[in-house]
């Protein structure tokens, strides 16, 4: 299991309102796990201080086929401990690892089930994280603004659907600006010429989620399904190490891929 202290992240006002930023502290040559208690858009908390909701699940073998989970992050002391199962390129410890938890949203703290049965959560390095991503995006229909990660600074990255960019915690004027982009027609994807439905961002464009004007007017990059897959796991791989506490995969008809 990757080792070392997890120090609670920086919260400042932003678009976020009161978020979780400016990252954790990572030990040395290694990734490390939050702690329980840890509070931030990823983490939703029961007044008894554990995590309290209740849906149906897919067994880890059916969610993850194509990947091979640690026994030991498997086992009843696991199980009881809450600890996430990890893939197996984790057992000696990693410089990258995320936490994946595919069909939940966290609303200001709750979690939001959307789709079930869900599947588990898992940690794993960027590899098998790449994998499921580009399999999964790559299907996705619905429209989406994807921003590019400071990938020194992001613990998290996740998408919100439309419906949800007041109740995910977003500063109305920022949920405007990209509601509005969403709404605006797109053309055909820069790099196969089929139809466009993700609208790409990079940090160069847009530094931070505080830009309205700059995501208001910002031209972006148009691509289909599979090329933005494709954009976001290359953004991914240029980042050389990262612990995400949170990352999800996108649903419903529009959203946006965000981070903090």
């Amino acid at each position: 299991m990757p080792g070392g202290d997890w120090t609670k992240p920086r919260c400042e006002y932003g678009a976020w309102g009161t978020r979780c930023g400016g990252g954790a502290e990572k030990a040395s040559g290694s990734v490390t796990r939050p702690e329980p208690e840890l509070q931030g858009p990823a983490f939703a908390e029961a007044s008894s201080g554990t995590i309290a909701f209740t849906v149906a699940r897919m067994r880890l073998e059916q969610a993850y086929p194509q990947i091979s989970f640690r026994w030991r992050s498997r086992n009843w002391w696991a199980r009881l401990s809450r600890v996430p199962p990890e893939c197996v390129h984790l057992e000696h410890g990693s410089d990258w690892m995320a936490t994946f938890i595919p069909d939940t949203l966290y609303l200001r703290g709750k979690a939001s089930v959307r789709r079930q049965p869900a599947r588990p959560e898992v940690s794993l390095c960027r590899e098998c994280l790449l994998g499921e991503l580009e399999r999964e995006l790559s299907q996705h229909r619905g429209r989406v603004v994807a921003f590019e990660p400071d990938g020194s600074a992001f613990t998290q990255y996740f998408f919100v659907g439309t419906e949800e960019f007041s109740d995910a915690g977003l500063q109305p004027e920022v949920a405007q600006a990209i509601s509005r982009r969403l709404l605006q027609p797109m053309g055909d994807c820069q790099a196969c010429h089929e139809a466009a439905n993700w609208l790409w961002f990079s940090k160069e464009q847009i530094p931070s989620l505080d830009e309205v004007g700059r995501i208001a007017t910002a031209r972006g990059e148009e691509f289909c399904a599979r090329h933005g897959a494709e954009k976001l796991c290359a953004a991914f791989t240029d980042v050389k190490d990262a612990n995400l506490f949170y990352v999800n995969t996108p649903y419903g008809d529009a959203g946006a891929y965000v981070w903090i």
